[in-house]
């Protein structure tokens, strides 16, 4: 017969049927070597046994602790006879509560492929049988046309597996993933489906800080985790990078949904991954698909967008598609076609906030801060765009533009007031402070507004600092040797330790706004702006007060030895030409 994948169970039957009838024999059987587990397991047999045990003793039986004749199995090179009669007691034991009964004599035929036996066909008398070497031969020419039969099998069936399977991590991959779905929504009976969409948070900044190996690592240790933790409840996918996907098994809820989702963040957090931090490695959107009413192309896609809204608002790491979900989607999506055209057309806009120093109330520095007038949504702040250009890799193209104006605009002040002495602090994303030749492009800006390196502080976020040290520590060096000054941004909510202090080329600390906000009247924060301000002076740095808005709080920062800030109680962002003005006077009172 003509075997290959779709018929082989059939013609190994009809072989080892064949055979027992052509050599007079009882029984017949193929076993295969499954290297991974260390174990053979039965894959045809003749004549077929009736009520048979369930798990099968027979089936699939482990190398290690074997009786002698199914552990030969593992290495046999040559034909293997055996009389069983009155001896191998486990091997009796284990056929006979499978069989009913035990062949007396045995022959083991051995089907090798390269140096590695993958197959053992086997053959069975109850009574006594003597073999000539003539079939012998036969049987050794029969196992080699098996083998080949073999060989085309696993030829095509790793063939298939690479064509549903993800590579790297053996899980089922998209084209796979969208077979199942569809097959479970066109399955008017099954009820609901839920789809959990599973997004990896800095997989991309973990890849370029410890490289791509570690990167892979992370990826495999995820998949491992998921496949541990929820593997026995859903179908596990990955569409590449540092998506996930999990289909439950089953009809499904939405509380079903988020317990699921909660066990699968659990087994991320869990993972020992050097530099990124336990709270939020992963997000989770969620879509729960009825079958007949939405398609598995958009019941996917409704889960990636839930992802997509956990990953922008940052304060819930499972988010479940909803229309609320559907109209952020359309808006983010409506953003961030506008927003690449904004950055290269110059359609953004400055603002900027004075800092002043609180006891002789002289502007210091301004922060630069940028505005958006969108075609169809009007002015719109930095949280509407920035967490979208942030998840769609615009982050560094909209953190160039501003550092591009803002010194362009610090020039053209310099030319109007030449005693003009302030700093400008400019923000900088993640995505900036790792990217390559970043300190090479501070410094042709500075150069091509002529401005000197210590007139620019760079503002950076502690996760930022955190994420890898000794990359931070090289780029903050290469800016040191430029003059350019560093602070550490929204101090005190992020992961900074004393040795990250210690390590890097730190200049200030920003005590962030939500410290700051009610001085005088909340000890808890009292307490946190104390340490901060301690922990700024131990190290000999600057530290500058965020979102100081009523004069209890000035004062209170003031008494604390803090004396630089910045707030509404002093000024608003305003647009450059009334940033101007103020400068012209100098002077904020307060």
């Amino acid at each position: 017969m003509s075997a290959d994948a779709s018929n082989a169970p059939v013609v190994y039957v009809a072989l080892l049927r064949d055979l027992v009838n052509s050599f007079e024999l009882d029984i017949a059987f193929l076993r295969h070597t499954d290297f991974e587990n260390r174990t053979t397991v039965l894959i045809a047999e003749w004549p077929p046994r009736t009520n048979v045990a369930h798990p099968d003793p027979l089936h699939t039986v482990p190398f290690d602790g074997a009786d002698p004749i199914f552990a030969a199995a593992e290495s046999l090179d040559s034909v293997l006879t055996v009389c069983v009669d009155g001896g191998i007691a486990d091997y009796r034991t284990r056929v006979e509560s499978a069989s009913g009964f035990v062949p007396q004599s045995l022959v083991a035929v051995p089907l090798i492929a390269g140096a590695a036996t993958v197959e053992v066909l086997g053959f069975g008398k109850l009574a006594g049988r003597d073999w000539t070497e003539d079939e012998f031969n036969a049987l050794r020419a029969i196992a080699a046309l098996t083998t080949q039969v073999h060989t085309r099998v696993a030829a095509e069936e790793r063939f298939r597996y690479s064509a549903t399977h993800d590579e790297q991590t053996g899980l089922v991959n998209r084209g796979a993933l969208l077979d199942y779905l569809r097959g479970r929504l066109a399955d008017h009976t099954s009820g609901p489906v839920a789809i959990l969409f599973l997004d990896l948070g800095r997989f991309e900044a973990l890849s370029n800080f410890l490289g791509h190996l570690a990167g892979d690592e992370y990826i495999a240790a995820a998949a491992r985790a998921l496949t541990r933790d929820v593997g026995a409840t859903a179908l596990i996918a990955r569409l590449g990078g540092d998506e996930f996907v999990l289909v439950l098994h089953g009809p499904s809820n939405a509380h079903h949904a988020h317990l699921t989702a909660r066990t699968a963040l659990d087994a991320i957090r869990l993972l020992d991954v050097p530099g990124l931090d336990r709270s939020r490695r992963a997000t989770v959107g969620i879509s729960i698909a009825h079958p007949g009413r939405v398609a598995a192309d958009e019941a996917l896609q409704r889960a990636d967008q839930a992802a997509l809204i956990a990953k922008v608002n940052g304060d819930n790491d499972v988010v479940q598609f909803t229309d609320s979900v559907q109209r952020q989607s359309e808006l983010r999506s409506d953003i961030e076609i506008h927003l690449r055209t904004a950055i290269r057309n110059d359609s953004l806009v400055l603002y900027f906030q004075p800092e002043i120093d609180l006891i002789t109330k002289r502007i210091t520095a301004v922060e630069a801060l940028v505005r958006w007038q969108h075609p169809h949504r009007g002015l719109l702040p930095p949280a509407a765009f920035i967490p979208v250009a942030e998840a769609t890799n615009l982050a560094g193209e909209l953190g160039s533009w501003v550092l591009e104006q803002s010194l362009r605009t610090l020039g053209e002040w310099a030319t109007s007031l030449p005693d003009l002495d302030i700093s400008m602090r400019v923000n900088v994303s993640p995505a900036q402070l790792v990217g390559a030749g970043f300190v090479d492009e501070v410094e042709k800006v500075l150069r091509r507004h002529s401005i000197e390196g210590s007139s620019l502080w760079l503002e950076i976020t502690e996760v930022a600092v955190v994420r890898d040290i000794e990359h931070t520590r090289r780029t903050l060096a290469g800016l040191r040797r430029l003059g350019v000054r560093i602070a550490i941004d929204d101090f005190g909510t992020g992961f900074s330790s004393l040795s990250h202090l210690k390590a890097l080329p730190v200049d200030a600390l920003k005590i962030d706004r939500a410290f700051v906000a009610d001085l005088g009247f909340a000890g808890g924060d009292l307490a946190i702006v104390d340490s901060v301000i301690g922990l700024a002076a131990s190290f000999g740095l600057d530290v500058i007060a965020e979102g100081v808005e009523t004069l209890d709080a000035a004062n209170t920062l003031i008494d604390r030895g803090c004396t630089r800030a910045q707030g509404y109680l002093m000024s608003r962002p305003v647009s450059a030409v009334d940033a101007l003005a103020l400068l012209r006077v100098g002077t904020i009172d307060i």
